[in-house]
């Protein structure tokens, strides 16, 4: 039987499950992942966990936040004076995300921000992954193992 190794192309359904049941992602909305393992594509142990596993395989693995997407920075939350957001800030809503512009190493970037709170004074933005803190649980079907793409070392636990 073959089976993953790095550097051949898989396709693999999943569900991405919360702590609370919800799903927050899923093939069956995006459609069939596709990638070449050990290149990175994906985090490191979804990638470790189809090693090995052949076609039509099944498994459950729970992925801890600081393998997952971080853990939640309460220091990325911040309060911004409501007047920086000039005339747009009557469109603002709390839940919605919109991209600021943040100076990194003296160069500016745009990065997403949750809106959590509107103030009368300020806008209270979080730049945290809004999966930062969770523990994720993915449910992983291996449907198919395709061409070697390229000869990859075996990928070490924690690479």
């Amino acid at each position: 039987m073959n089976s993953a190794a790095p550097g051949v192309e898989v396709y693999v359904e999943y569900q991405g499950i919360l702590e609370n049941g919800e799903v927050f992602d899923s093939t069956e909305e995006s459609g069939t992942l596709q990638f070449v393992l050990g290149t990175g594509s994906v985090m490191p142990p979804f990638e470790e966990a189809l090693m090995g596993m052949g076609e039509g395989e099944e498994k459950e693995i729970v992925i801890q936040p600081e393998e997952a997407f971080g853990p939640h920075q309460p220091e990325l939350i911040q309060e911004i004076d409501r007047a920086k957001f000039g005339a747009k800030v009557d469109q603002l809503k709390e839940g919605m995300v919109i991209n600021l512009s943040v100076d990194q190493d003296g160069q500016p970037h745009q990065v997403p921000a949750l809106v959590t709170a509107l103030g009368e004074e300020t806008i209270t933005v979080d730049y945290n992954h809004p999966l930062a803190g969770q523990v994720i649980r993915y449910k992983i079907t291996l449907s198919k193992i395709g061409e070697r793409k390229t000869n990859l070392p075996p990928i070490a636990p924690g690479q």
